[in-house]
């Protein structure tokens, strides 16, 4: 799968009584669906997954497809402490017509979590998963820091397709990327310019037909129907071993350095802004791309860096999304952490 470009965390809506709020997340994705962002994550650290029940997370899947876009490549997080759990979810996800899985590290047992142990997980997964694999390493939220050396390794399994690094490091993107290079090149289908082609996008859903009555049909009456979608046109590109980046204030950096893209919580609230960074770049124009990323560095170090899940959510609401409420045990913003949030947003705006 190409997994290229600019992919928004998506967050979790919920009700004030902290029910999963479907309706606010399936406008969210229509709404994110009309951005030029590549795709949306689903279920990741910042759609508080680690928050949601088994039925929640399926619910949660399901109506978030739904609502997408078929042309928006769509990442689902399967994140359990078990392997089985895991594959479990990723079978879910396939079902509803994801394109790849985000899979952490377990993280319970984490001084258990050896070398061999994970990759003996992840390899586990990606020889299972129907779907490809992005190691996600996240070391803020799990205590374990995925060497560059585990993930060169694993780079050679034809069902891993890249990882997700939020570590924040500069120097770790480029020793990932340099590290994978010569992993294996798998040829992917895309569009005539280069574009992700996702599942849905070959197998578009079919309205079901309506029930015409024998009497109606003997009657000769002719019914007009819609003609056939014209075929996809694709060709194809060879895609190795991709690299993303979780950190808005290294995304310059790190596609410069030969990451195939990030995925951002502040594209959540902002879409548009993060995507001016990756456009300037691809219009080779690095000084233009600077100036977009300083621009949103403060506003994305603080809200997403600092104030975290709440924050995030607060920009969505101030910015036209629906955040809405954390789920508990995160506490709500005060006051003067919301007027901040506006103060930072100002100019940033959808």
């Amino acid at each position: 799968m190409l997994i290229e470009g600019l992919f928004a965390a998506v967050p979790t809506p919920f009700y004030p009584d902290q029910r999963v709020y479907l309706r606010k997340l399936e406008a969210n994705m229509a709404h994110l669906s009309r951005t030029l962002l590549a795709g949306m994550l689903v279920l990741g650290s910042t759609g508080e997954a680690a928050h949601l029940s088994d039925e929640e997370s399926l619910q949660v899947l399901q109506s978030a497809a739904a609502a997408a876009a078929p042309e928006k490549v769509l990442l689902a997080g399967a994140n359990r402490e078990s392997t089985g759990e895991t594959l479990r979810l990723a079978e879910a996800a396939a079902r509803f017509g994801y394109d790849a899985v985000v899979v952490r590290t377990p993280v319970y047992y984490s001084g258990q979590m050896t070398a061999s142990a994970i990759l003996n997980h992840f390899r586990t997964v990606a020889d299972r998963s129907p779907l490809p694999v992005l190691l996600y390493n996240i070391p803020r939220c799990v205590p374990y820091n995925i060497p560059v050396e585990v993930a060169a390794e694993l780079s050679g399994h034809p069902n891993i397709a890249g990882i997700k690094d939020s570590s924040g490091e500069l120097g770790r993107i480029k020793a990932l990327v340099e590290a994978t290079r010569t992993a294996p090149r798998r040829t992917e289908t895309v569009t005539p310019v280069f574009e992700a082609v996702t599942g849905r996008m070959l197998n578009p859903r079919k309205e079901a037909a309506a029930f015409v009555p024998a009497g109606e049909l003997a009657g000769g009456t002719a019914l007009a129907t819609a003609p056939p979608a014209p075929p996809l046109k694709t060709r194809t590109k060879e895609v190795g071993f991709q690299v993303l980046t979780g950190s808005t204030s290294i995304l310059l950096e790190s596609i410069q350095a030969g990451a195939s893209g990030a995925i951002l919580g502040f594209a959540a609230c902002a879409p548009q802004a993060c995507q001016e960074i990756y456009l300037a770049w691809k219009d080779h124009d690095p000084r233009l791309a600077a100036e977009k990323q300083a621009r949103i560095a403060p506003a994305s170090q603080r809200i997403v860096g600092q104030l975290g899940i709440a924050g995030v959510k607060y920009a969505c609401d101030f910015n036209g999304y629906y955040g809405g409420y954390a789920r508990r045990p995160l506490l709500p913003l005060v006051a003067s952490q919301k007027q901040e949030i506006e103060a930072l947003l100002a100019n940033i705006r959808n």
